[in-house]
């Protein structure tokens, strides 16, 4: 289980059954910790001494204040992940993106409400590479007196898997954009802050899920992780997913969960096996030549009245590139498409974008390796601007950004192919620009220019259908006959599959600037993100509201 610091928490912790008010205050105090039981002896960045940091509780519909004050000498953001932020865009997270970074010393006021969402989230550091240790937890919970629309669990728990580095991230990320070279893999995966007994970790503190016989359980599961694709299994006993990032789905029976950084799984877990102890397994994917943390994540399942010697029913786990059992996951996710819960895809088109995204090697004068990693979309890699888009949009301040970003690739060759030897990327702060209320329809097409990888791509401020994928090139003559327009799975963030591409539709309802990014933490350092510049509609409720008075000054 995760561990805990005796430190003044200056929030208390809502659990479900005591969510009654319609505003919930939060304090999160950003404060470094040691970390003498985990691996490593390093101070670590976290919210209120905790890692992982508190759960925001609250139900649909409800207001959310929480207060962020910075005690740490880095700058600090967060982000609500996968919450719409319906015209709050300042309360969004992104640093130089919606806002400035809250500065040591600083705090700054996160207002939004949680309009049409229920489920399970995420809230997480979205500046460098801090997410590592600042994250947590949000559960949105229904409107009081709306039930789940599927069986009623006994008991919720909350597992979060994530990945672990000895050293500081900050100093693993920094010494890789100097060298030009990638950054060190991590040391260890996690779950709830907590290893197992793993062969290059010096703690074999693991996570324990205790259970009832005959006691069904909805487990909230998070990959926080910065850099890898995981699997989860629980040996002995299959999972039924009922939502996938606070969207409900049609049930789906697995004995395999697959998350991308970012994403989140609801499962139900009937307790229904012999009394014992039952491993539980985290294992990363990856199907392609790039290196990764290969080691598994251990924890344990344990029956009530199970005795301390107990033998441990195992399981075995997929192999590092099982991409069948990706896609076959992936695939078999149908939104759950009711009557009170209908799937709202857009049916017509106004904007056909094709974005290629993957990484490649560019020259770097300044990097002690004489070239650099960089990331790309549409052979667009992204330059981080130093005062926030939103700001510049909102006071229209001129010279901070472009919307010339190209809606198909500039130089079409075959993406998952062999590439041109003269394909270097340009760099720029460039918005692709959306009239209010617009549909979309993007493919994200993966290229092989380095080497094919499975992407989880974020788009901030919406949710979006993937309407199909496929590998290879995406054909638009052939692969709009796949298009499944009826109950296709809603979510914020996909893995776009190795040497291939995810088609995915959504309307432009909510004015302001959102991020469009991998969510694997070094492509995103390397330049593989964009946004979209969504203009106001007619009248003020269909327009950006303005920015809090407390907003950070870069």
């Amino acid at each position: 289980m995760a561990f805990w610091v005796q430190l003044t928490l200056l929030v208390a912790v809502l659990f479900p059954a005591y969510v009654e008010s319609m505003v919930h205050h939060y304090n999160f105090t950003v404060v470094t910790i040691n970390t003498t039981k985990l691996c490593s002896s390093k101070p670590i960045v976290t919210i209120n001494g905790r890692f992982p940091g508190p759960t925001l509780y609250a139900r649909e519909s409800d207001n959310v204040l929480v207060r962020v004050t910075n005690h740490v000498q880095y700058n600090i953001t967060i982000h609500w992940h996968g919450v719409r932020q319906l015209r709050t865009g300042w309360a969004d997270g992104p640093a130089y993106i919606t806002q400035c970074p809250i500065q040591p010393g600083e705090n700054y006021l996160y207002n939004f409400t949680l309009t049409g969402q229920r489920g399970t989230l995420l809230w997480h550091a979205h500046i460098s590479w801090q997410r590592a240790t600042v994250h947590g937890a949000v559960v949105i919970l229904p409107k009081k007196g709306v039930p789940y629309p599927f069986p009623k669990p006994d008991k919720e728990k909350i597992i979060i898997l994530g990945d672990w580095w000895k050293a500081d991230t900050e100093a693993v990320i920094n010494q890789a954009l100097q060298t030009g070279l990638p950054p060190n893999l991590s040391d260890a995966h996690i779950i709830n802050g907590n290893p197992g007994p793993v062969s290059n970790c010096s703690s074999d503190r693991a996570y324990t899920l205790h259970v009832k016989s005959g006691t069904t359980y909805l487990l909230r599961i998070i990959n926080v992780a910065l850099n890898d694709e995981l699997f989860f299994k629980i040996a002995g006993h299959n999972l039924t997913v009922v939502e996938v990032d606070a969207s409900y789905t049609k049930p789906l029976s697995t004995d395999t969960v697959f998350l991308g950084p970012g994403q989140t799984t609801n499962v139900l877990l009937t307790a229904d096996k012999g009394v014992g102890k039952y491993l539980i397994a985290v294992s990363p994917f990856m199907d392609t030549v790039v290196a990764v943390d290969n080691l598994t994540a251990i924890g344990f399942l344990r029956y009530k009245d199970t005795v301390p010697f107990s033998p441990l029913t195992l399981t075995p786990i997929p192999p590092i590139n099982a991409t069948s059992v990706t896609s076959t996951f992936s695939r078999s996710l149908r939104s759950l498409n009711s009557k009170k819960y209908p799937a709202t895809v857009p049916l017509t088109v106004d904007h056909s974008l094709l974005f290629t995204i993957g990484v490649g090697i560019d020259p770097c004068s300044t990097c002690t390796n004489g070239s650099k990693s960089v990331g790309a979309i549409n052979n667009v890699s992204f330059i981080m601007p130093t005062t926030a888009l939103l700001q510049a949009h909102y006071y229209n301040i001129s010279g901070v950004f472009t919307t010339d970003f190209p809606p198909t690739p500039p130089i079409p060759f075959n993406y998952t192919g062999n590439p041109p030897s003269n394909l270097q990327t340009n760099n720029g702060t460039k918005l692709y620009k959306l009239a209010y209320n617009s549909t979309v329809e993007l493919i994200i097409q993966g290229n092989s220019i380095i080497a094919p990888e499975s992407h989880p791509t974020h788009l901030h401020g919406f949710n979006f259908f993937e309407i199909a994928r496929g590998v290879g090139n995406y054909d638009p003559q052939k692969d709009p006959k796949k298009y499944n327009l009826v109950d296709p799975v809603e979510r914020n963030t996909i893995s776009v599959p190795t040497a291939g591409w995810s088609a995915i539709r959504f309307r432009a309802d909510n004015p302001g600037i959102w991020f469009f990014h991998c969510h694997l933490e070094v492509h995103t350092s390397w330049g593989l993100k964009m946004a979209f510049l969504v203009n106001n509609g007619k009248g003020p409720n269909e327009s950006i509201l303005p920015p809090p008075k407390d907003l950070p000054k870069c």
